[in-house]
C-alpha cells in the first residue's frame, strides 16, 4: 500500500539554516521595536531613545504615545532635523500597519544620519496592548504606574 502526502506550502521553499535564520532575525530586530518594548522603556525612563509620531499635528493632538514628539515625516529634511541629538535612537510610529508614515519617517531620518527603529503596528497596536494615550499638543509622559500587559514575549 502506497501513501501519499499533500505537498507542503510551507516547505515549497527550503527553510534557511538555523545559523542563517538567527542572523536574519537578529538583523530584523535591529530595525523594529514592538509597542510593549517601547512602553517599557518609556515607563522605565530610558533616555537613550526619542519616540516620534510621524503623523499630522491634527492626529497627534487627538491621541499619541505619551512622551512622543510630533514630527510629521513630510516635514523631515536636513534643516528640520539639524537640531536632533545624533546620540539618540529615534523610534518612529504612525497609525498602524495600513500606514507607512513611520517607514517614510524612519527612512528619512536614517538617510540623514540618525539611528532609527520603527515601532511595529503603530498607534493601533499600542492601543491594542492597552497602553495609555496622551492627548493635546504637549508630549505628556508615560505614567510610571501604568500597568503593563502580560504578553510574555
Amino acid at each position: 500500500m502506497t501513501t501519499t502526502t499533500a505537498p507542503s506550502q510551507v516547505l515549497a521553499f527550503a527553510p534557511a539554516s538555523p545559523a542563517h535564520t538567527a542572523d536574519y532575525m537578529r538583523h530584523k530586530l535591529s530595525f523594529h521595536a514592538d509597542a510593549w518594548d517601547v512602553a517599557e522603556d518609556l515607563r522605565n525612563g530610558v533616555d537613550a531613545l526619542v519616540v516620534i509620531d510621524t503623523r499630522s499635528p491634527e492626529l497627534y493632538v487627538k491621541g499619541h504615545v505619551p512622551g512622543a514628539i510630533n514630527f510629521p515625516h513630510r516635514t523631515m529634511d536636513a534643516a528640520s532635523t539639524a537640531k536632533l541629538d545624533r546620540s539618540k535612537v529615534y523610534v518612529t510610529y504612525c497609525d498602524g500597519i495600513g500606514c507607512n508614515g513611520s517607514t517614510k519617517g524612519a527612512y528619512k531620518l536614517a538617510a540623514l544620519g540618525l539611528t532609527v527603529k520603527e515601532m511595529l503596528g503603530g498607534l493601533d497596536f499600542w492601543m491594542r496592548d492597552g497602553q495609555p494615550v496622551a492627548t493635546g499638543s504637549a508630549p505628556g509622559a508615560m505614567p510610571a504606574d501604568a500597568p503593563a500587559i502580560e504578553c510574555a514575549c
